[in-house]
Order: C-alpha cells, then structure tokens, then sequence
C-alpha cells in the first residue's frame, strides 16, 4: 500500500510540476474536467430547483384548503390577476384586509394600502424602462416597494402585490386567513416519464465522453515522461501507477475547478433566463446523494479511462513504442453494445401506455445508455477503417487525411460527444413529434376570425355599449364583434317539481356580429332568431324552446328573485326564425334568442355583460397590449384571452422546456469539448507545425488541414449519430405503437454539426498561428 500511495503521490507531482508543458496539460485537463463536473453538478440540482419553484408558489397562495365564511380581525379578501405583455406573464394578488391582523403575503412587509403594490425587482426594471411604457399605463397602482424572494418563484418573475378598497365579495376570489396551501401533485404521465428518462441519459452521456476526452489530453507527452522513468529504472506496474496518480491529480483539480464553475454558474442563474427559466442562486443546489456519486465516479473514471488508455502502449526504457501498423480495431464487441441495448430496452419499453403513469425507469435507462454507448464506440472504427482507404487529393486534404491514419482514436474520441449528443437529440424529437398529438388538442377557436376575447361585466347596456366601442376604436383593431350578453326566463312561476324556472341565454347585437354567433340565412334590423346547437356543447333543444319560441313571453329579469315586484317581460315576435348555431371564434356553441338592437331594447336586460371578438392588424406594434390596457381601463380584473388553435398540455409543456434546457448546456459543453481537444493536438503538433512552415508550407493550407481534420470525424459522427438516432427513435416508436411523423427531423441536428465545424476552426485558428512561428523548433 505505501508504494501505491507513493506512485500515485509522484504522478500528482508530476501533474504539477512537470514545468510548463506539463503545467499547461494539466490545466487543459482540470478545465475539460471541471466544465463537465459543473454541468453534472447543474443535472443534479434540477430536481431541487423544480421542487422549490412548486414550494414557493404553495406559499405564497392563500390557503384555500377550508372555507372562511365571515370576516374577522385577521381576514382578507382576495383576487388573483394575470395579464400578459409583450409574450410574458405578469401575475399579482389584490388584497383588502378585513381587519388589523390580517396576514402579510410572502415576500411582503406590509399589506399595501389601496391603489399601492409592491412588485418583483423584474417588473421594477421593466416598469422603468422604455419599454415597460403601455404595462404601466394597464397597471393603476404606485410602486411602494419590492416583493422580496419568499414571494417570487423566480428572479425574473414580473409579479406584484396590490392593495384595493374596492374588492367585494361579488368580485372577489375567495376569503382568507393564511398563506400556504399545497395542492395534491398529479402523477406524470407514463409517456413523458419515457421522455424525461431517455433525455437524462441523452444528456448527461456527452458529459461522460467529455469527461473522459480530458483525461487523455497530453497522452503522448505523459508516454514519453514515462519512459524516462523506466530509463532510471521503474518497472511497468510502477509507471502505470504514475500514470494513475497524475491523472487523479486532474480529475481532482477538475472536481475542484467544477465546484468553482457551478458556484459561478449558480450565482449567474437568477439573471440568465434559458427558454424562460432561471432560478434563485439558493434554489440552484445537487441533491446530495447525486453530488457524492459524482465525486466519487469522476476520479475513478479518470484513473480507469488512464490505464484503459495505456492497454496498447509498451513503455521502454529508451521510448514509448507504438505499432507502426496498429491492429485493426474489432467491431464485433461493438455491435454486441449495441445489440444489448436494444435487448434492454424492447422488453421495458413494450408496455408502456399513454394511460399509464408509470414504467420500467432502470431498464429502460440502462438499455438505451449501451444502445448509445455502442453507438459512440462504432465511431473510431468507422474513422479508421474510411481514413485508411482516402489517398490523393490537394496538400492540404493529404496532412489532414495522414494525421487521421496515424492516430484516428483521438479524432474519433473528439467527435464522439457529438454522436451521443446528435443521436438522442434525434430519437428525442422523432419521440416529440409522435407524441404531440396526445399532448396537443384542438382548442376548435378560430384566429382567422379573431384573435383576442374578452367578456367584461357592465352595470348597465349603455356601459356595454361603450366598451365594445372603446375596443373598436384601440389602436390596432380592425374589428369587434360585440354583443350584449344576458338570460331571459320563462314567464310565472317553476313547474311543478322545478325549484328554478327554465332559462336560456340572450345576444343583442348587429347582424354581422349575430352572423359569428349562428347560421342566419338572412337578417336586418329588428330581426330574432332563436339558435340551437341540437346538443352540440349545448343543451337540449327542448330546454332552449320551453323558454324561447315565437311568440312566447319571457321574463328579463328571474322571477323568484324579485318576489312580489314587477318583472319586466318582453314578447318575443311571431317571425323569429329558428336557426342553427355555429362556433363563435372562441370555439363555444352559442344557444337562445338573437336579437338586433330594433327588436329587443338591451337597456332592460339584466346584468348585461359585453361579450367582444377582437381582430387586429398583425402589421401594427403592440396591438395586443393596446387591447388589453383599454379593457383594463374598462375593467382592471377583467382578463383578455389570446385565441389560439391548439393548444398544449401543461406538463408536456414542462417537460419539453426542461429538456430544451439541458439540450441547449450540453451542445455549449460538446461545443467547449471540440475547441478544447482541438487546440490540445495542435498543441502537442507545435513542433512539426513550426518544421513545416519553415520547410515553406503555406499557413493556408495549414488552416486548411485543421478544418478536415475536424470535419472528417464529426461528418462522419453525424452520419453514424443520424443513422443511429433515426434506429433508436424508430424502435422507441414502434413499442409504444407510434409512427414516425417525420424522416427529416435530423437536418436540425446536422446543421448544427456543420456549424460546429466551422464554430471550431475560425476558434481555433490563431492558436494555429502562432504556433507556426519559428521558435517552436527550439529544443532543449
């Protein structure tokens, strides 16, 4: 044991202090470590994040759990708002106490008073900028203070926190006491369940390979440093230990450098928004059991992927002795990686149902982590057994294709982040377009027709009126459908065994905005028309016509609620048409009488409420917000809803944002992977750069032979990673009865590769220079 501790003591020392060559590999080695380490380290602290996002939005709700009935010294009313601007949610709470206790939400010191708020630092910042001009008009309250961390879910959220005096309990949302209500998660669909297992695998496996890539950064120049050791008389087992030793060295200088990107990277997640995510710095920490796996596996792998690298090398006294004609690399245990992937994962993936909410998660990780594995290791034999057969072509092409035939591993190994990476993101979207049908639905709205509504409370017809005279009139309208909105009941009292009489809905409005509501073969002024849906989203036609039918009298006000008074009542004319209903564009059957202003005087309807479908002009700027601050003129709790014609499922949603997420920091990560190794092969090429200049080589042709040294392995990892990706994502689609939607979802993927290529190059290129000056020929 002491002489393992004292080989692997002398190896760390060696990584250290190996003068500036070894110094400079060591470093290379510790960065490529720590990046990958610190993107490990931002996987483990996912589920953390989420589950603290959930317990922060639970806090702050007011505790619906029980119902409060009357007020007290400690109540308060409430309403929840939301509107949206410019594409982001601003949400906020109206709050009027009931009494001198009543609890101070979390985030606040105080409750506003009325017709102040606090607001989120976001919307602070938004609220003073340019920018923020038409939300603030929308919001007709004065910023007092700032709602603190207890109360936002994230930095970036744009929330506020408002006082009123005119919330009600006709108004209101509901009577509380205390904040703090958590509502029963639903389980995650079985589906999403796949999906969220195949993209942690799909993810974190680039890591790995990158991980391993840096170990064996400066392999040739630690080979030759260990041959000096055999010259002073260490034996193969001593100078395999050293070995070890220095790699562990990195691998813990990595883990440290890790620590200190992640504290970076932490410190940077409240102001760095990814898809719309970011978190609190104190959110944003691995769950413990995952950190201590990663610092235990990290120097472990470095110390077997160091000895693994040296299974091929003969270490001798006078010299590091490669083949001249290495062996041909075997692809039979490569196709066996492989094979047991797909064995793995058929039977786990066979039953899964889109009903279900749960599957086989080990099984089918471990399946398709040796599918992808298998796919990753068929790459270096794919390089070399193409490179060995390339001959001719311009000088440059020549040096390039040359280095590849003498050392196509380390070409290979650069590429195979990107044939994981390409690979799952492949599956991974072949499996998002299959399932987006169950998880996207018709809203049946139509945008041609519209593309804004809204219903706004009025006290009286004329207040309805001008509201959709208002909207008619917003800048960027080109059109309003409105109508005012009520019921009419039938005549005397409930029938016997009714508690309520019959009732149906009532429109007054001009024919082109009825015309949205039914099919109406013709209509002028003073028309009715009496609409059925025939059951359609509706009720029975037989209720509708027990109220309204030509020439019945209905009530405009309910009968049992006005007890011995007169109600208003109204006949409707013998010529009313019966007529049938067709979707409004929000995508709801309208039902009951359809009236024009010359036949039903809306004045004495009661309760009437402004219905309106929005058209506006898609050329002018901020149309959208200019409605939604006229309605919240008109109305400040009234919400304006964005038509939309599908509409998606909210945890497929979340899904999908979160691995758009983790996709986005791995392709940086494979990105900082390629750059890396590449400047540490010209790094150890200086010598034979600088003899090839001064031998009259043109720096072009040079610049040249990088980029095909860099774009042959990763055409060739794309090739294999599209076929490989479009295999796994077929089989993944036939156990779960799915059928491909689309062949050419790879041509995303290879685009970014090829921008890849050049990304690496152009990066890459000054290192190139500089090294071709003649002082690298220098020796000692």
């Amino acid at each position: 044991m002491s002489g393992w501790l004292r080989d692997l003591a002398l190896g760390a020392r060696f990584a250290v202090t190996g003068g500036r060559a070894g110094r400079l590999r060591t470093l290379l080695t510790a960065t490529g470590i720590g990046l990958g380490v610190a993107l490990l380290l931002v996987a483990a602290s996912m589920p953390n994040m989420l589950f603290q996002r959930e317990v922060r939005e639970s806090a702050r709700q007011p505790d619906a759990s029980y119902e409060v009935a009357e007020p007290g010294p400690d109540t308060f009313l409430y309403v929840r708002t939301e509107t949206v601007y410019r594409g982001d949610a601003v949400t906020g709470l109206l709050l009027r106490p009931e009494g001198p206790k009543a609890a101070v939400p979390p985030g606040a010191a105080r409750i506003p008073a009325p017709g102040e708020m606090l607001v989120s630092p976001a919307l602070r910042e938004l609220l003073d900028s340019p920018e923020g001009a038409l939300l603030k008009q929308r919001l007709p309250y004065r910023a007092v203070g700032t709602v603190g961390e207890a109360g936002l879910i994230g930095p970036a959220e744009l929330r506020y926190l408002a006082g009123t005096d005119t919330l009600t309990t006709d108004t209101y949302d509901g009577r509380g006491r205390t904040y703090g209500w958590s509502v029963p998660e639903e389980p995650m669909n079985a589906f999403l369940l796949l999906l969220v297992v195949i993209a942690c695998v799909v993810l974190l496996l680039p890591v790995l390979v990158f991980i391993a890539t840096a170990v064996r950064f400066g392999g040739e120049q630690r080979d030759r440093r260990l041959a000096a050791l055999r010259l002073v008389g260490a034996d193969t087992a001593m100078t395999r230990r050293i070995a070890a030793g220095e790699s562990l060295a990195g691998a813990l200088l990595g883990l440290a450098a890790g620590a200190g990107f992640f504290a970076v990277a932490r410190q940077l997640a409240g102001t760095v928004r990814i898809w719309d995510v970011n978190a609190f710095p104190a959110d944003v920490s691995p769950v413990p059991w995952l950190a201590a796996v990663i610092v235990a596996v990290v120097p472990l792998a470095a110390v077997v992927v160091s000895l693994f690298a040296l299974r091929g090398v003969a270490i001798e006294p006078l010299g590091v002795v490669r083949t001249a004609t290495p062996r041909p690399r075997r692809v039979a245990w490569r196709l066996i990686l492989l094979l047991a992937g797909v064995a793995v994962l058929v039977p786990s993936v066979d039953d899964v149902e889109i009903t279900g909410t749960g599957i086989e998660t080990p099984g089918i990780a471990i399946g398709a982590t040796l599918a992808l594995i298998g796919l990753t290791t068929l790459l270096p034999w794919l390089v070399e057994a193409l490179v060995k057969r390339l001959r001719g072509g311009p000088v440059a092409w020549q040096l390039a294709t040359r280095r590849l035939q003498l050392s196509s591993g380390t070409a290979a190994r650069t590429a195979s982040g990107i044939v994981v990476a390409a690979a799952g993101a492949i599956a991974l979207q072949m499996l998002f377009q299959a399932m987006q049908s169950d998880f996207m639905r018709p809203t049946n709205m139509d945008t041609a027709r519209a593309q804004l509504q809204t219903r706004v409370d009025a006290r009286s017809a004329d207040d309805a009126r001008r509201t959709i005279t208002a909207l008619s009139k917003t800048t960027g309208v080109t059109g309003v459908m409105g109508v005012i909105e009520s019921h009419v009941w039938r005549s005397g009292p409930p029938e016997k065994g009714e508690e309520f009489g019959a009732i149906t809905s009532a429109f007054v409005g001009d024919c082109a905005s009825l015309r949205e509501l039914a099919v109406l073969p013709s209509c002028a002024d003073g028309d009715v028309f009496i609409a059925l849906t025939h059951g359609q989203e509706g009720p029975e036609d037989s209720w509708v016509t027990r109220t309204a039918k030509a020439g019945a009298t209905v009530a405009l006000r309910e009968p049992q609620a006005h007890g011995k008074e007169p109600v208003p009542t109204w006949r409707i004319p013998d010529s009313a048409r019966t007529v049938e209903s067709r979707r409004d564009p929000g995508g709801q059957y309208q039902f009951g009488v359809l009236a024009t202003p010359k036949a039903l005087d809306a004045a004495r309807l009661d309760m009437p409420v402004a219905g309106a479908m929005i058209r506006i002009d898609p050329a002018v700027p901020d149309a959208e917000e200019h409605v939604r601050n006229t309605v919240a003129a008109l109305s400040p709790l009234t919400r304006v809803q964005t038509l939309r014609n599908m509409e998606r499922d909210a945890q497929y949603s979340s899904v999908r944002t979160g691995i758009l997420v983790g996709a986005t920091l791995t392709m940086l990560l494979v990105s900082v992977s390629l750059l890396v190794t590449t400047l540490e092969q010209l790094r150890e090429r200086r010598r034979l750069l600088s003899s090839l200049v001064a031998f009259g080589t043109r720096r072009s042709t040079l610049g040249w032979s990088v980029l095909w040294q860099t774009a042959v392995p990763i055409a060739l990892g794309l090739a294999l990673s599209v076929a490989g990706g479009l295999a796994l994502g077929v089989v993944l689609l036939r156990m779960i009865g799915k059928r491909v939607e689309d062949w050419w979802v790879f041509l995303p993927v290879a685009g970014v590769g090829g921008a890849l290529i050049l990304l690496v190059t152009l990066l890459s290129l000054p290192l190139l220079w500089r090294l071709m000056r003649a002082d690298g020929l220098r020796t000692e």
